[in-house]
């Protein structure tokens, strides 16, 4: 777990369940310095980016670290 220095907080605007994984939509001022494959602290669980869009960005929580979690 890392929960490092909190540099600006994301808005979840999405939630879709996909078997047991679920991918998180997020609003944040700092996507545009985002890339995919990126990993960032959510709350003290890093997560990896996988979609970058506009001024939204999605990560993948996977059912291990939902269990863990």
């Amino acid at each position: 777990m890392f929960t490092g220095i909190i540099e600006a907080q994301g808005e979840l605007v999405g939630l879709r369940q996909d078997g047991g994984n679920i991918h998180l939509d997020v609003r944040a001022p700092f996507v545009s310095e985002l890339q995919i494959d990126q990993s960032i602290a959510h709350d003290g669980v890093c997560l990896t980016v996988v979609g970058i869009q506009d001024e939204l960005y999605t990560v993948t929580a996977i059912e291990e670290t939902l269990k863990k979690t």
